[in-house]
């Protein structure tokens, strides 16, 4: 039976666990994940802060018992388990009546003579699948047989249209590499307005991390433009996701380094790059020809995603800059002097910050960089005040640039030493100084933690 001080330092280790996850290569959270004993595991699962590829992770390589927390964690939406969007909620659809005939004459044949062929039903997507997924669900609530290798090959031919993959990745129970599949289109194909909509679903679903998203999605273009998808209408990123997608965009840019000569080139052969964002990297940094440019890259400033358009937009806000002179002289350095003070009320220390930010004498990064104690700076509730739901701030900004600085700083300091992770990840609970320094002492081998 553990004891009230074991059962807090378990929430705190877990809380904490859950922040340095954001940051975290998904090599890196498995290794973490490994390493927790069973009463921080189970608090993390209930943790409202638990990124979306952590919970893929959990949900993939975790145990009936993370599962069981997951599902009945608030927070947590748009997974596949018990309550929630899945194969078994849309499995009980009910096909319209006014759909029979429509299908019947599309197919020649009542469907319920028999089961759908794989031919037939990616037919039947094709015609009903061109925007929303709702009437491609209704036709995969039909009886039909799929092959996913055939599946895979007909959308490679020609691409099943973005409501049509969404409803698939929706009801259908599909192995990962044929998801990864339905994630790549034609560099030649025109983008749409619900374009993106299957790469979002992808991660909500608990189907890939953003990590392996990234690794998947093709052309190019659309990881870029998934790292910096504007808000607007219908299925998008929550804030937290298009932090995490930032993340991993920005890790698979790494090594074009600050060099403006390869941004340019990456911007230059991205519109019409067939191959995943990774392979165009590594094509610019060797200085080879990425390859044949398709004519999409001749149509690109009309389909919005030229050099006027957003795909240069997005590689502005992911490539790295040269930090800009903030002004506000001596209340600047009041500002930035009384992040490591604390005041008498956590809300009086919010209204605080939330007017400097306003006033533009504080931005995400310096929060980032100097409040104490570091456990607070990374979570964004310490300093810009709780609200009704984590996927919501009404400062959007601030937290998209705190989440990179402390990116950076991780990156930077730990780089892919699992060890150097979990002993920030064990230090931090406890530590009463700023994220630099903490990371400065564990990786000098100075670590401050008072746990065993």
């Amino acid at each position: 039976m553990s004891t009230a001080v074991e059962d807090r330092d378990s929430r705190r280790l877990a809380w904490c666990v859950a922040h340095v996850l954001r940051h975290a290569p998904d090599h890196i959270a498995l290794d973490l994940l490994g390493r927790l004993d069973g009463p921080t595991r189970k608090y993390l699962c209930r943790d409202e802060w638990l990124p979306a590829s952590a919970v893929t992770l959990l949900l993939r390589h975790g145990s009936e018992a993370d599962r069981h927390f997951i599902a009945r964690n608030p927070r947590v939406v748009g997974r596949p388990l018990p309550g929630l969007p899945g194969p078994a909620r849309y499995a009980r659809r009910r096909t319209p009546p006014g759909l029979a005939p429509v299908l019947r004459a599309e197919l020649g044949r009542d469907p319920a003579d028999g089961a759908l062929t794989t031919a037939e039903l990616i037919g039947l997507l094709r015609r009903h699948g061109v925007r929303r997924p709702r009437v491609a669900l209704d036709v995969l609530r039909l009886p039909y047989v799929l092959d996913p290798g055939e599946l895979a090959a007909e959308h490679a031919r020609q691409a099943l249209p973005p409501g049509a993959v969404e409803a698939l990745l929706l009801a259908a129970e599909l192995p990962e590499e044929t998801v990864g599949a339905l994630l790549a289109t034609p560099a030649a194909e025109r983008d749409g307005r619900s374009w993106h909509r299957p790469a979002v679903r992808a991660v909500r679903m608990g189907r890939l991390t953003h990590e392996e998203l990234v690794a998947r999605v093709a052309p190019a273009r659309h990881t870029l433009l998934l790292g910096h998808l504007p808000p607007g209408p219908g299925l998008r990123w929550t804030l937290p996701e298009q932090a995490g997608m930032r993340t991993a965009v920005t890790r698979a840019l790494t090594p074009l380094g600050d060099d403006p000569r390869l941004w340019s080139e990456l911007l230059r052969h991205a519109p019409g790059f067939a191959g995943p964002l990774p392979e165009l990297v590594a094509a610019v940094v060797a200085g080879s020809p990425p390859g044949p440019r398709s004519p999409a890259a001749g149509s690109a400033a009309t389909s919005g995603t030229g050099p006027d358009g957003a795909l240069a937009r997005a590689v502005r806000h992911l490539a790295p800059t040269a930090a800009e002179p903030v002004a506000g002289g001596v209340e600047r350095e009041l500002a930035l002097a009384s992040l490591a003070v604390p005041m008498e009320t956590v809300q009086e220390d919010i209204r605080w910050v939330r007017d400097c930010l306003d006033r533009g004498l504080l931005t995400g990064a310096d929060v980032v960089r100097h409040k104490l104690p570091a456990c607070w700076a990374l979570d964004e509730d310490h300093w810009l005040g709780d609200v009704d739901h984590p996927d919501r701030h009404d400062r959007p900004g601030a937290v998209l640039a705190a989440r990179a600085e402390a990116d950076r700083l991780f990156a930077l300091a730990l780089g892919e030493d699992p060890q150097a992770w979990w002993r920030v990840a064990r230090t931090l609970p406890d530590f009463a100084g700023t994220l630099p320094h903490l990371l400065l002492r564990v990786t000098d081998g100075d670590s401050v933690s008072t746990r065993p």
